[in-house]
């Protein structure tokens, strides 16, 4: 089977500038892309899945997709705060692929824009017409993601493999986490685990600070189950750690 982080004939990946790997860059993102992938390839099946005024299954599938609404958010804003303003500094050659991907966020944020009352008023209400238009948000938001999280691993992270260090890429991790509760954190770190393959969610497990990886342990992974047999009755609860 064919990665899926793979350049497509026509598409060309920035220059990376000469040096050592000063980071992991192209690995991290890999695992985090795969999340958001799988994340918005399910949305809109999940929006479908609350019949005409089923306001519990509505209100809670979206409280599921708008934490990663706000997940997706936060991933964008703290490329464009604290990797891409650097990248573009530090590996000028980069700057047409570094704008190509700004106006990639600024078009997913011009959805979540959209999407966001939307969703809030499919929560309150059930309403059919509300979910279809959601589903198809949802469904538009998921192709776009393909192909900006895939170009952005291909024509980006190997510069920033050369241009980032390890302290800029943790920086970029932890930016904006606090914004969210600890079990949303913890739901969301089992879903990252079961969308990765088994090696590499070990490789990212290890690199997450002791306290988290404990509190995963001792109740992160019960939460990610409990929220993944709620949001798919019946189907087998991907593996984790």
């Amino acid at each position: 089977m064919p990665d899926f982080f793979t350049m497509l004939p026509g598409e060309t990946a920035a220059e990376v500038p000469p040096g050592p790997m000063l980071c992991s860059a192209t690995a991290a993102m890999r695992r985090i892309h795969r999340v958001f992938l799988w994340a918005y390839d399910e949305a809109p099946g999940l929006v479908r899945t609350a019949g005409p005024g089923d306001t519990g299954r509505a209100s809670y599938v979206g409280e599921v997709l708008g934490n990663f609404d706000k997940l997706l958010h936060v991933h964008h804003e703290a490329e464009d705060r604290l990797m891409y303003p650097k990248l573009e500094e530090q590996a000028p050659a980069c700057a047409l692929h570094v704008a190509q991907m700004l106006e990639h966020h600024r078009q997913v944020a011009d959805r979540l824009a959209v999407i966001e009352p939307l969703r809030k008023q499919w929560m309150a209400t059930a309403d059919p017409t509300a979910r279809d238009e959601l589903a198809t948000r949802y469904a538009d938001l998921s192709e776009l993601l393909k192909v900006h999280l895939r170009r952005e691993v291909t024509e980006m992270m190997p510069v920033a493999d050369k241009v980032l260090t390890e302290q800029d890429l943790a920086a970029l991790a932890k930016h904006g986490t606090d914004e969210f509760e600890t079990k949303v954190m913890l739901a969301y770190l089992g879903l990252v685990l079961a969308t990765n393959p088994p090696g590499e969610r070990e490789e990212f497990f290890k690199d997450i600070p002791a306290p988290i990886r404990f509190a995963y342990r001792l109740v992160g992974r019960r939460l990610y189950r409990k929220q993944y047999a709620t949001l798919f009755p019946g189907r087998e609860i991907p593996a984790t750690l």
